[in-house]
């Protein structure tokens, strides 16, 4: 999402080669990006940094969000908008198919089963080799992945959720979906739009100015709450401990959790991409992580936290212990 100045931030595509030239050489073989993103110019720069090693890379993108403003045609989940935007999607990437095609958002005006056949559709074409669902509920997964292996469809393979130490609600409903399901997770905003690096609270005890610059967007000024800001000081301690960076123990940990396929990293300059890339060199202590996971716990809700009432387990067990 950084690849393209068009949104008024972003990188330039010298310097996007250089991260995606970087990135590859380290290792990295999965690209995620989406049609709309910067409005299609990620997906062309990724297509052009392709050339001679597309079949070593799984390539990601997708699709749903409206690429022109007011036209209905352009944006959904509706059958139309699925083929015309994997077409333009793959002359962009410079590419005859893409390994994973994301449903970028839920679309609550159009019926599951037209969703699932489309995807079906496009897979069987060979345009992608598997389908995945973004920011969407628990049950509409999984009503949508039952009736795909009802029906002979191909079914989500993946679920790209936003998931970090500020973002932990899909541990409430979705992650145990994934898992019994067997959809792989893919975290998304493993920094929560850089929060996690501290950044922010070194802006808030400056400059008032260089705070609003940090908080030009409002995603960013949701996240920059006492929580979070109360989690950053653990993040902290523990990247003294480690003798890392607050990035990459915020990355790291997403990396650690059960569940957790791949976590996407969105850097924006090469110092963040070979920063980031150094969560993969190392491993939490089980007593960092526990410390991590009880400075963001969140609470469950119901019916979660009732069933594991101790009531409730004397009721269904008898007073047995169940392991």
């Amino acid at each position: 999402m950084t690849f393209g100045t068009e949104w008024g931030w972003g990188t330039a595509k010298d310097d996007c080669r250089r991260i995606f030239d970087a990135y590859v050489e380290a290792g990295g073989n999965f690209i995620d990006t989406a049609n709309f993103y910067t409005g299609g110019t990620s997906e062309t720069f990724v297509g052009e940094f392709l050339a001679g090693r597309r079949d070593t890379l799984v390539v990601a993108t997708k699709y749903a969000l409206a690429m022109r403003p007011g036209d209905p045609n352009s944006g959904g989940t509706h059958r139309k908008n699925l083929m015309q935007s994997i077409d333009a999607s793959l002359a962009r990437l410079r590419t005859d198919y893409v390994d994973i095609l994301w449903l970028h958002a839920w679309d609550d005006t159009v019926p599951v089963e037209e969703v699932m056949r489309g995807l079906d559709d496009v897979v069987h074409a060979g345009k992608a080799l598997y389908a995945g669902v973004s920011n969407a509920p628990a049950w509409i997964v999984a009503r949508a992945n039952t009736l795909a292996e009802a029906r002979g469809w191909a079914p989500f393979a993946g679920a790209q959720m936003q998931y970090s130490l500020a973002e932990r609600s899909v541990e409430r409903e979705i992650m145990p979906m994934c898992g019994g399901l067997g959809i792989g997770v893919v975290a998304w905003s493993p920094l929560a739009g850089g929060v996690l690096t501290g950044k922010y609270a070194r802006a808030e005890a400056g400059s008032k100015s260089a705070l609003d610059e940090s908080l030009r967007m409002e995603s960013n000024r949701r996240r920059a709450n006492e929580r979070n800001l109360a989690i950053i000081v653990v993040i902290e301690a523990i990247a003294k401990e480690t003798g890392r960076s607050p990035a990459q123990v915020a990355i790291r940990w997403a990396m650690q959790k059960p569940g957790v396929a791949s976590v996407i990293i969105g850097a924006r300059t090469p110092a963040q991409l070979d920063d980031n890339l150094q969560a993969a060199t190392f491993d939490l202590s089980a007593d960092q992580v526990q410390r991590l996971d009880a400075a963001s716990a969140i609470e469950m809700g119901y019916p979660h936290d009732y069933l594991r009432s101790g009531s409730v387990t004397r009721f269904l067990y008898g007073g047995a212990k169940i392991d």
